[in-house]
């Protein structure tokens, strides 16, 4: 019950309570407990002074930010994950994938998501990507709730806001390289020209245009995921997921798709990189780490 003594200044060390959001009060709904002993300043009803709040308990913790806390830096919140669960079964065969998840991430953000088989980072993946939806809870999409839209209403989106990069490609081997790169093209119902244009020009930005009319078994690995990449670009959407895109490379390949990566995401891009492997994971700037369903650790580990 004691209070600190050497509270920093311009800071005032007050109780957690919960159940508390108005003009004066936030509630914090993960990564602290009613009694826990936060400092605030008068900001706190401001996103700058939760964001300081919230940094100033993680350098006591010695750490980055609480689970579920606020995207890093202030730009415009483009995935919002609200007390997520996605559940299987019923019964004593009830499986939690995801156990109440809570997770914001800003616009040009690079967040890596972290765990081994069956910690639910997959699940987590799927439903940040638009491939199926939670049991309860809400998400929010660049402000747009999705977490109760159809099959139809679900494949607009990721054709108009997402891009994928998978392990395995997921390249047609019947489609020359640039087919492969225009195939999302053509949901958005664009004309041929210009869609060979766009594929073109994102063949360019991963260093292929040589390759246009190759086909996938003509390629090393490392060109097939640098393809799968340009076709995530060619739609030039809003945010990139990147599902344990190192999984099927050598070492040095892998480490060369990661800098590429990388280079989208100092373009302005928001990349979220899915991931078992926390050498692969360190390339991020945030690493939210997952076990059992439930967010263990959320950590800014580089700015900028």
């Amino acid at each position: 019950d004691m209070m600190p003594k050497n509270v920093p200044d311009g800071f005032t060390a007050v109780k957690v309570e919960t159940g508390i959001n108005d003009d004066n009060n936030i509630e914090i709904v993960s990564g602290l407990s009613e009694g826990d002993v936060v400092y605030v300043t008068q900001s706190t009803n401001t996103m700058s002074g939760i964001e300081s709040m919230m940094r100033m308990r993680g350098e006591m913790m010695g750490g980055g930010m609480p689970s579920g806390g606020m995207p890093s830096g202030g730009m415009q919140t483009m995935i919002e994950l609200k007390d997520i669960y996605k559940i299987y079964g019923d019964g004593d065969s009830e499986i939690r994938a995801l156990d109440g998840i809570n997770l914001s991430i800003a616009e040009g953000e690079f967040v890596a998501i972290v765990g081994q088989s069956g910690s639910g980072k997959s699940t987590a993946m799927n439903i940040i990507g638009c491939l199926d939806v939670p049991t309860s809870g809400q998400y929010l999409l660049d402000g747009e709730d999705v977490s109760g839209m159809n099959e139809i209403q679900l494949a607009d989106i990721r054709s108009r806001r997402l891009g994928f990069i998978f392990q395995q490609y997921n390249l047609i081997p019947k489609l020359s390289v640039l087919e492969n790169v225009e195939l999302p093209l053509i949901y958005k119902a664009m004309k041929p020209e210009e869609r060979r244009n766009r594929a073109m020009s994102a063949l360019e930005k991963v260093g292929l245009p040589d390759r246009a009319d190759k086909y996938p078994s003509q390629l090393s690995g490392g060109q097939q995921q640098r393809v799968s990449i340009a076709r995530a670009l060619a739609g030039d959407p809003h945010l990139i997921l990147a599902d344990e895109p190192t999984g099927a490379l050598d070492s040095k390949t892998g480490k060369d798709v990661l800098e590429f990566i990388s280079a989208l995401n100092d373009e302005g891009k928001t990349v979220v990189l899915i991931t078992h492997d926390m050498s692969v994971a360190q390339k991020a700037k945030r690493i939210v780490r997952i076990q059992d369903g439930k967010i263990v650790s959320d950590e800014v580990i580089r700015e900028g």
